[in-house]
């Protein structure tokens, strides 16, 4: 597996990134069978160290896990427990998916855009009726089941998850709702 440890405005020692590479090794291994790279971010927020990574499996899935402590090493071992965690949780189904799927996920170009918030009073009429776009980046939709998405969603732990319906050849969206369950938006 393919690390990549970075710091944010802070020094990465040669000490925690050989702590980084055999505790995360020891979790992604146990749960995932072939995990291609890993990439771990530690910045500051205030006075704690906050610790983010994100695991890319060979299956195309991605799990994420953020954690924030005063210390560094507690910061990344808490991140490393909630991979863990949601590892454990999807260990199945990550198993019989690479069971079912004999390629990786099939991947789609698309286009991403961040609009401006508008600052209007509330008795105000807008200037016009089109956003403004701040920035416009490149994104990827996979190509998966509606049981993969949901679980693509869960282990990245997004609120909402575009993606290709494999069944249908149609774009599908799943999303989590106020109370508590999913969603499933199929045009």
């Amino acid at each position: 597996m393919r690390y990549q440890i970075s710091g944010k405005q802070i020094d990465i020692g040669e000490a925690l990134q050989t702590h980084v590479k055999t505790e995360l090794g020891s979790v992604v291994q146990k749960y995932a069978e072939r995990p291609t790279d890993a990439n771990i971010v530690f910045s500051r927020s205030a006075h704690e160290y906050v610790c983010e990574a994100t695991v890319h499996l060979s299956t195309g899935l991605t799990a994420q896990a953020k954690a924030h402590a005063t210390e560094i090493y507690a910061a990344f071992d808490g991140c490393s427990d909630k991979m863990e965690k949601q590892l454990r949780r999807y260990k199945r189904r990550l198993k019989d998916h690479h069971r079912e799927r004999a390629e990786p996920v099939e991947l789609f170009g698309a286009s991403s855009y961040i609009l401006a918030a508008e600052d209007v009073a509330e008795d105000a009429e807008p200037d016009t009726l089109q956003p403004m776009i701040v920035a416009e980046m490149e994104t990827q939709i996979q190509s998966l089941s509606v049981g993969e998405a949901v679980m693509q969603m869960e282990l990245a732990g997004a609120p909402v998850l575009v993606f290709r319906n494999e069944g249908k050849d149609g774009l599908n969206v799943v999303y989590r709702r106020d109370d508590g369950n999913i969603g499933w938006i199929d045009p």
